[in-house]
């Protein structure tokens, strides 16, 4: 097999929703909502309805288990053909940017010939988990075969199982959140605050040249 160059890859454009306080304007919104409105924006400004493209890439960092499926169900709430895959990604505060090295890299080799990226998270929308215990009581339960086999399990309920469990930003194995850990990234490596100001302007200045020149 002969190696072939990669192709280029372009972004043709893009919609995103605006950036608003917790519990405010969203509070009501979930992942799949905010994802499926976008997409379908898109899909109209760009007039792709009933087209279908080699792929679509999205997720969310925090998500409820009902979202097993965020792409795949944004994608036919959209407006494209039904017949576009679509599948998950995840990363913690990279979630979009993977997405996208994904669906580029897939045109550059010539698996796709066009695709989209995205993601969503609002922490408006938070799962909140009951603790192992009350779980286990709703499974032994829900496995019971007699009307008795169903009621003992819930004997051993306790109010320790209503304690909500809320999604903890911080690190399991470190305890820090991810902020902390880059304070003390940027203190190991001796990157000054200057430095860091620096190289996030000259990103916006890039980003801004780019996006003027087409």
């Amino acid at each position: 097999m002969r190696n072939q160059p990669a192709r280029p890859v372009v972004i043709v454009g893009g919609l995103r929703i605006p950036f608003a306080r917790a519990h405010t304007v969203y509070r009501n919104r979930s992942n799949q909502d905010m994802m499926s409105h976008v997409l379908q924006a898109l899909v109209d400004r760009y007039g792709l309805a009933g087209e279908m493209l080699g792929d679509v890439s999205l997720g969310a960092v925090v998500k409820h288990s009902r979202d097993f499926n965020l792409a795949r169900e944004s994608v036919l709430s959209s407006g494209l053909s039904p017949e576009t895959p679509a599948f998950d990604v995840q990363r913690a505060c990279g979630t979009s940017l993977s997405a996208a090295v994904l669906i580029a890299s897939k045109i550059s080799t010539g698996l796709i010939e066009a695709g989209i990226a995205g993601g969503a998270d609002s922490i408006s929308d938070l799962p909140i988990v009951y603790p192992d215990g009350y779980r286990r009581i709703l499974l032994e339960s829900a496995r019971g075969r007699s009307i008795g086999d169903k009621l003992k399990p819930w004997l051993a309920l306790r109010p320790r199982h209503f304690k909500p469990g809320l999604v903890d930003v911080n690190e399991p194995r470190t305890n820090l959140s991810m902020g902390e850990s880059m304070e003390l990234t940027a203190k190991e490596w001796r990157i000054s605050r200057e430095e860091q100001d620096v190289l996030t302007h000259a990103s916006h200045l890039n980003a801004a040249r780019a996006q003027a020149e087409g």
